[in-house]
Formats: structure tokens, C-alpha cells, sequence
């Protein structure tokens, strides 16, 4: 009898096609996007970026396209910017190896900077919107402590396919070290912190920790992210 062999699903091609685009959600969004990428305009040109093409509001439209459109990957999704455009972007008629060419150079911590951004409008409309009810462990903390806050660390994925632009990284090679610290009550990010170090230890992230917290906070945290005297921090806040 043989043996079936186990696939990983994450690792799968996909063969779906990218649904389609709800007018009010894109409206939706492009209102809240547009003041926080236009405060970001400043820092996009000290960065050296010049201001063509492929710039920051299309490739924040790009990134929001694959995520939540369920694009299988940039050969459609320079089609359908050709064809049709996408959020506020007009039809653009762009090639596949500039779009992915310009996925591998454009810096990360513009998308950062955006999504800190939103975080405290985020947060405002999350505590003016109708409450669901709280489970009976965060309404019994919160009477004790004004921050119910959680840290975990991360280790972030191998590459498992290899692409020409990765040529010369070896395969399997860890993607890196990802930490952050969450409001266990709105469920939103406080902090996130990333290491391209792949084996870097969760307590490397301790002091960044212990800079953020303020008193009346109860952090939660896995043991390896803490060295003992950590652990007691409950009591000392």
C-alpha cells in the first residue's frame, strides 16, 4: 500500500481567479488611505524615491489588490492594472518584470509607516462602533489594569520556491524574526519589530518590550521571550 504524500497547502499553486472589486469597500478604503499615504509623501522623497510610475499610492494599491482581491500573482495582477486598474489607480499599462522588479527594491517601512499611521483611527472606531460582548477574563482584568497587552515571537517562513531574483539565496533559508505586542481587548497591533536574523533569540525583543510598556499594563508573554526577571512584571506595573 502506498503511501500518499502530504502537501503543504500554503505551498500550492494557485489556479483561482482574483474576485471582483466592491465599489463601496474600494471608496472605503481609498478614503482612509489617501490622507495617510499623502503624509507620507515627504519621507517618500528623502528616501531618494522619485516620483514615477510605480510609486508609493500605486504600490500600496498593488499590495492591498493581492491581499484582498486574492490575486494569484503579479503576471495577473499587471494585467488587470492594464486592463481595468484597481482602487484609485486608472488602467496602466505597466510590465510584470517592472512591477516585480519594483516589489523587490521598494522599502518595506513605507507600508509601516502608513499602517502606524491608521492604527489610532483604528482604535477610535473601534471604541465607538456597538461592542460585542467581552469575554469574562478581559472584563474581569481590565477592572485591574487600564492595558491588557500580549507579546509572541515569530519565526517567518522559508522561500520554497525559488525565484531568479533569488538566485543566489540558498533554499530554505528562513525569512527572518518577527515580534509583536497586541491589545488583547481591541485585538490591534500595539508594536512589531522584525530581525532579518532567522535564529535570533525571542529575548533579543525584551528591551524593545520593556521600553513600551507603561504602568497599569498587564503583558502576557511566552516564557522565551523573557528572561527571569521579566517574569514578575505583572506585579511591578
Amino acid at each position: 500500500m502506498t503511501s500518499r504524500r502530504r502537501t503543504n497547502r500554503d505551498h500550492a499553486k494557485k489556479h483561482n481567479q482574483p474576485s471582483v472589486e466592491e465599489e463601496v469597500i474600494a471608496a472605503q478604503l481609498e478614503a482612509l488611505l489617501t490622507p495617510a499615504i499623502f503624509n507620507q509623501s515627504h519621507y517618500y522623497r528623502q528616501l531618494g524615491l522619485r516620483n514615477r510610475l510605480l510609486n508609493l499610492p500605486l504600490m500600496m494599491a498593488a499590495v492591498l489588490t493581492l491581499l484582498w482581491r486574492n490575486v494569484p500573482g503579479v503576471r495577473e495582477l499587471s494585467r488587470m492594472l492594464g486592463r481595468e486598474g484597481f482602487l484609485w489607480c486608472k488602467p496602466t499599462q505597466v510590465s510584470q518584470q517592472a512591477i516585480a522588479q519594483r516589489f523587490l527594491t521598494f522599502p518595506a517601512e513605507l507600508f509601516e509607516r502608513v499602517f502606524k499611521e491608521l492604527l489610532p483611527e483604528f482604535r477610535m472606531k473601534w471604541h465607538n462602533r456597538k461592542q460585542r460582548p467581552q469575554p469574562q477574563s478581559i472584563e474581569f482584568t481590565k477592572a485591574k489594569f487600564e492595558r491588557i497587552w500580549a507579546c509572541d515571537g515569530s519565526t517567518l517562513e522559508a522561500i520554497f520556491k525559488k525565484l531568479d531574483s533569488f538566485s543566489d539565496v540558498p533554499i530554505g533559508q528562513l525569512a527572518g524574526k518577527m515580534g509583536v505586542v497586541i491589545d488583547l481587548v481591541t485585538r490591534l497591533p500595539i508594536e512589531i519589530w522584525f530581525t532579518e536574523n532567522p535564529k535570533a533569540s525571542d529575548i533579543n525583543f525584551e528591551k524593545d518590550i520593556l521600553n513600551l510598556v507603561r504602568s497599569g499594563t498587564l503583558l502576557l508573554s511566552i516564557r522565551s521571550m523573557s528572561r527571569f526577571k521579566l517574569l514578575p512584571l505583572s506585579r511591578i506595573l
